[in-house]
């Protein structure tokens, strides 16, 4: 009696979960390899051996999650990751090049040389865990434990989107689809599976990775899934400042940060990464917008070329606008009169913008110095005369703030072609470099001053 209870109550839940999902189980489908795209030589030699040594133990093992999808879109994905219902003590003890991470989410990482396949145990619907040492939820329904476990088909149902829910097996090379993935790869659709809001709830950074994919696959968002994103932003307040450092590198490091910028301000979502920044934009600031939209034109473009990309460039060009605007409202009369403000001054108005953003994304240290430096530049390339355009030429950050300095320009601010004459000082020889000091009036680069002679004191009259 009690099983036969038992099975009817888990198949009203497992109609209820399907219905809210806006999906049933005729969804489930296995795609032959005759009628899909993916091909072994494309996939990773390590992820392989990873799922072969698995299944020589008796456990299950699929391909599962971005690789599949993007092998599916004709890409060539970087990350492999392995799905199986054997638990993460057990994937380490079959892997000793192999660690198990977090505590939150447990997984495996296996390391093939500088090659990382992360491995992850089947999760089951947190209603199933049997205490807190395996699911536990914050006040706001943030998941803060995520360790039960269950089958492929639980596993499909607790994955975030429908197109990171397909499982790729070598054993007939046959693909796996719960969740109406493929049908949303060939809609373009970025889903959510399950309910959105509860979802978005059990972990906000969901927002992010909905925008982030529609940004990179060129997707739309199901109106399904976007409609509580604008509603729900303030959730990501609660995630860590330093998880949230690891997300803003994937929204802008991607080679996609221009459609995803766009996505964040679409969605309202900007104000909850960049407060400071976003309300300038918002303020209708156009050299301000144009500045941090050339920025994340500029990161795709050098991405795109294979070109290194510091986040510590990033964060200057996002929270330059926020440093411009705390100058002007807090020293407004020293921009008046000096029309730039004091070293004192900058130096304030720096450790407030930054002071405030750490409240939402920590920046580390080797990024935040270098950010500083880039902006503190800023203030000390347009005094070039003499000696200092040489001793400015061998700063270490003297590049990246040359860069920004062009971006400045690009975005329409009037620097009085300070870019056009670094760039001309960089590439020409002593005499070019000897004319251009010429041309701004003051001493000859190498010139000695000349010291002034003190007049002789003169004796004052006694009273």
């Amino acid at each position: 009696m009690l099983k036969r209870l038992y099975h009817s109550t888990k198949k009203l839940y497992d109609q209820i979960s399907n219905r809210s999902s806006g999906r049933d189980q005729t969804d489930y489908q296995i795609i032959p390899r005759d009628q899909h795209s993916i091909s072994r030589k494309h996939i990773s030699a390590s992820a392989l051996k990873v799922i072969k040594r698995l299944h020589e133990a008796g456990f299950e093992a699929y391909l599962v999650g971005g690789g599949v999808r993007d092998l599916l879109l004709g890409g060539h994905p970087k990350d492999f990751d392995v799905a199986t219902d054997a638990t993460p003590e057990q994937v380490k003890r079959l892997f000793r090049s192999s660690r198990i991470i977090g505590r939150r989410f447990r997984i495996v990482h296996v390391r093939f040389g500088r090659e990382i396949i992360e491995v992850t145990t089947f999760r089951a619907h947190h209603e199933d865990a049997s205490g807190h040492q395996e699911a536990a939820k914050s006040d706001q329904g943030m998941l803060t434990r995520d360790n039960v476990y269950g089958d492929i088909q639980s596993d499909a149902a607790r994955r975030d989107f429908s197109i990171n829910a397909l499982y790729y097996t070598p054993k007939d090379f046959s693909i796996h689809d719960y969740t109406g993935g493929i049908n949303d790869i060939e809609q373009r659709l970025v889903r959510v599976i399950g309910d959105p809001e509860t979802r978005y709830q059990e972990d906000p950074v969901r927002m992010l990775r909905a925008l982030r994919f529609a940004a990179k696959l060129d997707f739309d968002i199901a109106p399904d899934s976007a409609t509580p994103i604008r509603r729900l932003g303030e959730l990501l307040r609660h995630i860590p400042p330093a998880r949230m450092f690891e997300e803003v590198l994937k929204l802008f490091m991607g080679g996609h940060a221009a459609a995803t910028f766009e996505l964040l301000r679409e969605y309202n979502l900007l104000g909850h990464l960049f407060p400071a920044t976003d309300a300038v934009l918002t303020g209708g600031d156009e050299i301000a917008g144009a500045l941090v939209h050339q920025a994340m034109r500029n990161t795709d473009h050098r991405i795109q070329r294979g070109k290194r990309v510091t986040p510590a460039f990033i964060y200057a060009a996002l929270l330059w606008p926020a440093l411009q605007r705390r100058l002007q409202q807090e020293f407004q009369q020293e921009f008046q009169q000096r029309g730039e403000p004091s070293v004192e001054a900058q130096q304030q108005a720096m450790q407030a913008v930054i002071s405030a953003q750490l409240a939402h994304t920590s920046i580390p240290k080797r990024f935040l110095i270098t950010m500083r430096e880039i902006w503190d530049l800023q203030w000390r390339l347009p005094r070039r005369q003499g000696k200092r355009a040489e001793r400015l030429l061998e700063h270490p950050r003297f590049r990246a703030a040359y860069d920004f300095v062009l971006l400045r320009e690009e975005a329409g601010e009037d620097l009085q072609g300070l870019g056009e004459w670094w760039t001309r000082y960089q590439d020409g020889d002593a005499a070019q470099r000897s004319k251009l000091q010429e041309q701004l009036g003051g001493r000859r680069a190498g010139k000695p001053r000349r010291r002034r002679r003190r007049p002789a004191a003169t004796p004052t009259d006694p009273e």
